[in-house]
């Protein structure tokens, strides 16, 4: 037995005296918190998953895993190889080819998400014992950040899962110091990735933690296999790219993300992330460290740097994306579940026990925590009835009502084009026509290669090539100069409205109102 696991049966056996006065049995309580940890996190995954319909992020990995199961009438409009790996995509190809229906890939990504709860108490377990595993599992349940990421088919819930299976891994390494666990590590690491290359980031964070940790016996040997075992798991992606003839396309993108403009505020983060966590969550997180700070561990050091590593590269990195930091997520959980069954400090409870004759510090303390998240996310998850948009957040009002109406009314070999690619990918999802982005930039450095751009737009109409204009308020509340420049078209050309879809707002008169929300011009030349 190691030292660390030494010290970690202390602490576990110090917290059940502490807890004594509850008059409740700990192993019961975890049990139950557990379960309601299980039960609630189903619920607020799968309440109203499918009311609107899917945002651009998710019409495109959908896309691909249609193209995947060869579904005929996407298959062109979604090639295979695009910007990342495929992993998700595979395993929601494999639904697909039973019948396609977007309802599949939102509950894959749900029962995804769960199976990171599961992984959060283990981890916990691991390091702390069952009751902050417990407690933990509860507070990722019911976290805004992780619960709206994984009710969509992005690949960052996956990345998440597999980034925690990584963590896990290595809290159990950290716990035994035996290689095997390490190799796991290494092999966890690579399915992080292969679900989305950013995952890579957090291979930072293990190698920040091995270099620190106190008093382990780390071989330089078995890192390199770890590492090698990672490289082998992440190797059949690249290599299938290659020989598909998908690697020229994977430079494009590894060129465009190198050259990529900002598109949020340096403050992004740290007022829209941490939030999304729960202010409650990262204070724990933080007063753990603080008032614990003489009973700190390695596994401290290592969520420590599970958290710190991630940040600091996107915070640096000019792309920023709501969803990219959801791998820290579990870590923040941890830290403060551990702060709030072990902070017990002893005038407060000397004057519970005279007063109340029990200590119940911890339990409300938790059960403040987990209100708190469950109430945001019970709020962040009702349908959405406005025109903002921030991508990863949720699905678009009327972008799947607006792709049906094409689908069924626009003649097939259509062609249209949209303010960006953002509803352009949306509308050819659900309406199997060829949507053009009016903002893709004609220079290889500025664009997704995915995208193509329209040299000529007047040109274009002109020729009878495009027969079809798509504005939406979510891409003209980003890019007005886009939006000004397709509207000019659109009179120009004596612009025809044949669809719009509408949403219902509150106008200053404290009356609902329908506000177009996506209005389909047909031009002539």
């Amino acid at each position: 037995m190691t030292q660390f696991e030494q010290d970690l049966q202390g602490r576990v056996s110090t917290a059940r005296v502490k807890t004594r006065p509850l008059a409740w049995n700990a192993t019961l309580a975890s049990w139950l918190i557990l379960a309601g940890a299980l039960a609630g996190g189903i619920f607020l995954r799968v309440w109203q998953i499918n009311a609107l319909g899917y945002n651009t992020d998710e019409a495109v990995y959908a896309g691909q895993a249609a193209g995947i199961a060869q579904v005929p009438v996407l298959k062109d409009l979604f090639p295979v190889f695009r910007a990342h790996p495929l992993l998700f995509q595979f395993l929601l190809s494999l639904l697909f080819k039973n019948g396609f229906n977007d309802l599949y890939g939102r509950l894959l990504a749900a029962g995804i998400g769960m199976g990171t709860i599961l992984l959060v108490y283990l981890v916990g377990k691991t390091l702390y014992g069952n009751l902050p595993g417990s407690l933990a599992a509860l507070f990722i349940a019911f976290m805004p950040y992780h619960v709206v990421v994984s009710r969509q088919v992005l690949l960052d819930g996956p990345m998440a899962f597999f980034a925690t299976l990584t963590l896990f891994m290595l809290a159990k390494y950290a716990v035994t110091e035996r290689r095997i666990w390490l190799y796991a590590t290494g092999a966890a690491m690579g399915l992080t990735v292969l679900s989305k290359e950013t995952g890579i980031v957090m291979l930072g964070a293990i190698y920040v933690f091995l270099a620190l940790a106190r008093g382990m016996r780390i071989h330089i040997l078995d890192v390199l296999i770890a590492t090698l075992i990672m490289i082998a798991v992440i190797a059949p992606f690249p290599i299938s790219m290659i020989l598909a003839g998908g690697g020229n396309t994977g430079k494009q993108y590894l060129i465009w993300q190198l050259f990529r403009r900002a598109n949020h505020e340096w403050t992004f983060y740290p007022t829209t992330v941490t939030p999304a966590i729960g202010m409650l969550v990262v204070l724990a997180a933080v007063l753990g460290i603080i008032f614990l700070w003489k009973e700190r561990s390695r596994a401290e050091g290592l969520l420590i740097s599970w958290i710190l590593v991630p940040v600091a590269f996107f915070q640096l990195w000019p792309t920023k994306g709501f969803q990219y930091l959801l791998p820290v997520a579990p870590a923040f959980a941890l830290l403060a579940s551990r702060f709030t069954v072990r902070w017990q400090p002893r005038p407060l409870l000397e004057w519970m026990r005279r007063k109340l004759s029990v200590n119940w510090l911890s339990p409300v303390m938790g059960g403040v925590v987990a209100f708190s998240l469950f109430f945001t996310s019970w709020s962040t998850i009702q349908p959405a009835q406005s025109n903002s948009f921030l991508a990863g957040t949720g699905g678009v009002p009327g972008g799947r009502e607006a792709g049906l109406w094409v689908a069924k009314n626009v003649p097939s070999g259509a062609e249209m084009v949209a303010i960006g690619p953002s509803m352009a990918n949306i509308i050819e999802f659900y309406g199997h026509r060829k949507v053009f982005g009016l903002s893709v930039s004609p220079n290889p450095l500025y664009r997704n290669p995915s995208y193509q751009p329209v040299p000529n737009l007047d040109l274009s109409i002109r020729n009878a090539d495009i027969q079809y204009i798509i504005w939406d308020s979510f891409s003209a509340a980003r890019s007005a100069f886009f939006s000004n420049n397709l509207m000019k078209y659109v009179q120009k050309y004596n612009g025809r409205v044949v669809h719009v879809e509408s949403i219902l707002t509150t106008d200053a008169n404290g009356k609902q109102v329908a506000q177009p929300v996506i209005i389909i011009y047909e031009v002539r030349p």
